[in-house]
């Protein structure tokens, strides 16, 4: 059902909700004003009873069928049914009709947060153009070819992700990020799906299928994170279903004890008691606040380009004592530039640029990309042979049948090839050929702008952090007092960052978490060890993304602590609806038990406590 229709379905049953309420309260008003003890008095109330509560007896009787014998249409009906029975008939109308309202008002609640969390997510691309015959063609995104010319317009959604091969345009990224500031893109600039083309003519060359897409992907978490359940959830789940069993034994012993024990007690008055206490008892405000809140803190964190991908993931995040970054493309741009070239008394700088290019030619990491970029020449493939990548070290390759290593000081250590000491901001990588040491070049990687700010503020709430790199010790130590990270870990292989997680994850108190953050593919079984992973959305690798549990979509690290916090007032306001709930109904069940409670009252007990809850949990929404 498309989301046109969901809202004209809902706006339709509150209408006839709306109609039923109306109509049931005139027919009850008829039945007041009729003559006392008329057959036909009793068969208006009980019109306007079947009027307002049809749909609660149908579904009532429906679950007993199916099994599902107690919930709140079960409480409902026995304890209307029993009003009927001992003739209090407008009692029993007036409780069909007040719970309906509240029905109504918490209806009208939760499509609001519906309505809020939609519009967050409103990036689905309708179409996508494509010209033939020289005419524009609108086709559906998913029929989209890799490789597929597409032109978006001005004012229309990139409806798939590629690169621009013509035009240039201001895109307004908001929907992804959270960020109001539009982004220019260029010729050769990566377009991203889900953007909106704010002026401007673009010609883009697409990258990927759709169901590989950035909005593709996003919408598929958000659509699939109310299916991770946090233990909250799962408390009030089963809560719910031990709780209304429960009360209605008490309100069936509440009807028949105190006559039998208490001398002079009347039956009837225990039994109205009884029903009232039925009518307060039911949980409704726990089983929708609950979820609802949960699932306004997701909306709300997508609001600020956060994708959190469950529930569950939002209770791990409030928790969280430690914080372990990667640093390349998380806590630095990802960026490298080769900034100086030290060849050896044996070697030119243009030889220990060429050889260490040639090493590095079928690498697709950054750095290599770097090197690549400095070289600046076309690259004969058929002169390298025998390419071997050393994972956490480096390469191994021959060119002109020379063997050439490159990478850094674990490699050449490996290869007993001696190498200076070296102290220097920045990524180096150490180039031998047959043997001999060549000389090493430096590659810079700039910072990002927000990483301070990041690591300042998790201080602040006192959050431990430290950093796991492969880059070497000196760089890694600079680096990390200059964000004021308290701990670093370097010149680590992928399987030694996960046991750093591991020996963090022990000796931690089990209630807390522990989160990584990373963005690239070795990065990903990290992320998946971690209590919590965390992956940069922008510019992170898919396996990462995929392994993670939270998506920044910026690549902001200071929205690690915005999800933090986030989570910390989702948790909060959660907590607040079970106490006042739980704490609001075990007053009205008291009261209601020792009769100081009608059952009008009761109504307005439960409709007020469930009203209160919704309300509460739409706060999520709000940062």
């Amino acid at each position: 059902m498309c989301e046109h229709d969901h809202q004209h379905q809902g706006l339709n049953e509150d209408k006839s909700k709306i109609l039923s309420i109306t109509v049931s309260l005139i027919v009850m008003i008829l039945a007041i004003l009729s003559s006392q003890n008329s057959g036909l008095k009793i068969w208006l109330f009980f019109i306007s009873y079947l009027i307002a509560g049809w749909d609660v007896l149908l579904t009532a009787v429906k679950n007993i069928f199916k099994g599902e014998l107690f919930d709140e249409n079960f409480l409902m009906t026995i304890a209307t049914a029993g009003a009927l029975a001992i003739g209090e008939y407008p009692e029993a109308v007036m409780v069909m009709v007040l719970y309906q309202i509240g029905e109504l008002l918490q209806d009208r609640a939760v499509e609001k947060s519906r309505k809020s969390i939609t519009a967050l997510m409103d990036i689905r691309p309708d179409y996508a153009n494509i010209e033939q015959d020289g005419k524009l063609v609108q086709k559906h995104p998913e029929d989209i070819k890799v490789g597929t010319i597409i032109i978006v317009k001005t004012g229309e959604k990139i409806p798939l992700d590629g690169e621009v091969i013509e035009g240039n345009a201001v895109v307004d990224t908001s929907a992804l990020t959270g960020e109001s500031v539009p982004k220019n893109i260029f010729v050769g600039d990566k377009a991203v799906s889900g953007c909106i083309n704010t002026n401007g003519l673009l010609k883009i060359r697409t990258e990927k299928e759709f169901k590989e897409s950035t909005v593709s992907k996003i919408l598929e978490l958000v659509e699939h994170a109310s299916s991770k359940k946090a233990k909250t959830e799962k408390f009030i789940t089963k809560f719910a279903k031990y709780y209304t069993p429960a009360v209605v034994c008490l309100a069936v012993l509440l009807a028949i004890l105190p006559p039998l024990l208490i001398e002079g007690s009347q039956f009837m008055d225990w039994f109205k008691r009884a029903l009232t206490f039925l009518v307060i008892s039911c949980p409704c405000a726990l089983v929708i606040s609950v979820p609802l809140g949960f699932f306004g803190g997701i909306g709300g964190a997508s609001k600020e380009g956060i994708l959190i991908k469950g529930s569950n993931y939002i209770e791990a995040l409030a928790n969280t004592k430690a914080v372990a970054f990667d640093k390349t493309g998380t806590l630095t741009k990802g960026t490298f530039k080769v900034t100086e070239l030290h060849p050896s008394e044996t070697t030119t700088k243009e030889d220990l640029l060429k050889y260490t290019a040639f090493a590095e030619n079928y690498s697709n990491h950054p750095i290599a990309l770097s090197i690549k970029e400095a070289y600046g020449n076309i690259i004969d493939t058929s002169r390298i042979k025998d390419v071997k990548e050393i994972a956490g070290q480096g390469i191994k390759a021959l060119v002109d049948n020379s063997e050439i290593l490159a990478g850094n000081s674990k490699l050449m250590k490996s290869n007993n090839i001696k190498i200076p000491k070296i102290e220097c901001l920045g990524t180096i990588i150490y180039t031998s050929i047959d043997g001999e040491f060549a000389g090493y070049i430096i590659i810079s990687d700039e910072l990002k702008e927000d990483s301070k700010k990041a690591i300042s503020s998790l201080n602040k709430i006192g959050i431990k952090t430290i950093m796991l790199t492969g880059d070497n010790k000196n760089t890694a130590e600079m680096i990390s007092q200059e964000l004021g990270i308290s701990e670093f870990h370097s010149e680590l292989f992928p399987e030694e960052k996960v046991q750093q997680i591991e020996e963090l994850i022990k000796h931690k108190n089990p209630k807390t978490s522990v989160m990584f953050v990373g963005d690239g593919i070795n990065d990903a079984p990290v992320l998946t060890r971690a209590d919590v992973g965390v992956a940069m959305g922008a510019l992170g690798s898919d396996a990462a993304i995929e392994a993670a549990d939270v998506v920044i979509m910026d690549d902001k690290p200071s929205k690690i602590s915005k999800a933090i916090k986030i989570s910390q007032k989702t948790i909060t306001i959660v907590k607040q609806n079970i106490v006042f709930a739980l704490g609001v109904k075990a007053i009205f069940l008291i009261c209601g038990a020792l009769g100081f409670v009608t059952m009008w009252g009761a109504v307005f007990a439960d409709v007020g406590v469930a009203l209160i809850a919704v309300i509460n949990s739409l706060r999520t929404l709000k940062n």
